[in-house]
């Protein structure tokens, strides 16, 4: 086989000539190496002379019967130990990635209540212990963008339902209560669990769609369905601002998951609303998941992680 050149014209040294010259140090000789190898003696001959020529020194002396390291030879030995060490550790991971034992997930992530990201997260280092998950923080739009365009694996997205994200599939993995913040003086405020329909004459201040459009759409779209049409009001800007603007301005109220427990909010009160609540789900790509991704959708308690997903038809 023919010598490889780099782009100067000049010989390349290859692994397999340092395999062989480990092979000949360590056992000798040509013959032995060769046996060792299970190739012929004279392709070892052959490749040593070539790693020779391309180093520029001599690596054998082969004055005597038993083949011996020259003192080239002897400084290359660990060098050359340490090169194929280096390059049997480089296949093991390329091996691991493989098989999802190795390597870097990449996921966007939520804020959530608790721990419960945590002892995912946990789980998953319990099933991939040499998987390392690189945590990305991002809006939801672009999230989702990141999943399709392959720069994040997977992501944690709320109010995105099951299975409609186009050319991505969701699964369901928490679900939290969602909360109005209303005036302290409003007749609302008596009411343990308010409903939508009760809350419509109250002007909403809800962040523009392109904020948040799947959390956006949750609200809009349960609004519709009570036939409730909230008054338009300021919209919402941050969690803080807003609600200081509940408890001080005209009356209007807000719609929010908790994340860190409930803020403190002077003339501002905290009802869960009845039977609105708001899921995260996990976004990934379709078709068959990566072994490391079956690893993270069991840590988060789906057992439908095998086969092609996204398989029925898109929401019209």
């Amino acid at each position: 086989m023919a010598q490889g050149r780099d782009h100067k014209g000049e010989q390349r040294m290859e692994l397999r000539q340092l395999r062989y010259f480990l092979a000949v140090a360590e056992e000798g000789g040509f013959g032995r190496a060769a046996e060792r190898l299970n190739i012929v003696q004279s392709a070892v001959s052959q490749q040593i002379r070539a790693l020779e020529r391309s180093l520029g020194v001599v690596l054998f002396d082969r004055s005597s019967r038993r083949v011996s390291l020259s003192s080239a030879g002897e400084r290359l030995l660990p060098e050359a130990r340490a090169v194929l060490a280096a390059a049997d550790r480089a296949r093991e991971v390329a091996a691991g990635i493989l098989a999802g034992t190795e390597g870097v997930l990449r996921l966007g992530t939520v804020q959530v209540p608790g721990d419960r990201l945590y002892r995912a997260l946990a789980e998953f280092a319990a099933l991939a212990p040499r998987v390392r998950v690189r945590p990305v923080k991002l809006p939801p739009t672009e999230r989702l963008a990141a999943v399709r365009a392959g720069v994040l694996d997977a992501a944690l997205v709320r109010a995105l339902p099951p299975g409609r994200a186009a050319d991505l599939e969701a699964i369901p993995v928490w679900t939290d209560p969602l909360y109005a913040a209303l005036p302290a003086g409003h007749p609302l405020a008596d009411e343990p669990e308010p409903r939508l329909e009760q809350l419509a004459p109250l002007p909403l201040r809800l962040a523009p769609h392109d904020r948040n459009p799947p959390f956006h759409g949750l609200i809009t779209g349960a609004l519709r369905a009570a036939g409730a049409e909230p008054p338009p009001a300021a919209p919402f800007t941050s969690l803080q601002a807003t609600l200081a603007d509940i408890g001080a301005g005209p009356p209007s109220w807000t719609v929010f998951y908790e994340v860190t427990g409930l803020p403190p909010a002077p003339g501002v009160v905290f009802r869960p609303l009845a039977g609105l609540t708001v899921t995260t789900s996990l976004a990934f790509p379709c078709g068959p998941p990566s072994p490391a991704l079956r690893h993270l959708l069991r840590a988060f308690g789906d057992g439908t992680t095998e086969g092609a997903r996204c398989s029925r038809p898109p929401a019209a």
